[in-house]
């Protein structure tokens, strides 16, 4: 076995472990994400925890009104696009009416979605997960305070403060500059009072949700 050949057999396996590196790599990069990015991407996502403030410039003017862009093409639970794209992008101080998300889909797909069931409510325009509810309390629970104040109701707990901001005037805006609502607090702590059709969005890339 010849010293010449034995050097042979020792490059061309150290260039074959390099392309399988590589090719590991290149896998992880077809996805928009390098090897490490992606076991980064796995983490749970971050809910609860106390009120974020924001200042005003989150809602300057953009290219969409205070959004860059419009609301999604498909939102969930069959709420109105014009309508949400009149108070996610255009609005500061308007909400959609009292009892709205009773005349969509909504209340029977969270049901349906069972009793210990949780669901992330998605940005309209960005897509970025914005609540996660119930947490704390039955669904039966979130649905009937929603109920009695006309819309949907969120608590602390129940935010992403990553993705979610409330000015000094108590209006929640989400960090892309969507309209929420406003928080109105009560015996029980702050009360995030949210336009259905602001979180009614897909998460990017998807195509149904609860």
């Amino acid at each position: 076995f010849s010293r010449e050949m034995a050097t042979f057999l020792s490059l061309a396996t150290a260039a074959m472990q390099r392309r399988v590196v590589l090719s590991s790599a290149g896998m992880a990069l077809t996805w928009g994400m390098s090897p490490m990015h992606s076991v980064a991407a796995a983490q749970p996502l971050q809910v609860g925890g106390a009120l974020v403030r924001g200042d005003e410039s989150l809602m300057s003017p953009k290219a969409h009104g205070t959004t860059a862009t419009p609301v999604q093409q498909n939102l969930r639970w069959g709420v109105d696009r014009e309508t949400a794209d009149r108070i996610c992008s255009y609005n500061r101080h308007y909400a959609e009416y009292s009892g709205y998300f009773k005349s969509t889909d909504f209340v029977k797909a969270v049901q349906d979605a069972g009793p210990d069931a949780t669901v992330t409510y998605y940005d309209s325009v960005s897509g970025k997960p914005l609540f996660v509810a119930p947490r704390g309390r039955s669904m039966q629970s979130f649905l009937a305070e929603s109920a009695t104040h006309g819309w949907p109701s969120f608590r602390d707990e129940e935010c992403v403060w990553d993705n979610v901001r409330v000015l000094g005037n108590g209006e929640a805006v989400s960090v892309d500059g969507t309209h929420l609502g406003h928080n109105l607090p009560d015996r029980k702590g702050n009360r995030y009072c949210i336009n259905l059709v602001s979180v009614a969005g897909l998460p990017a890339g998807k195509k149904d949700e609860v």
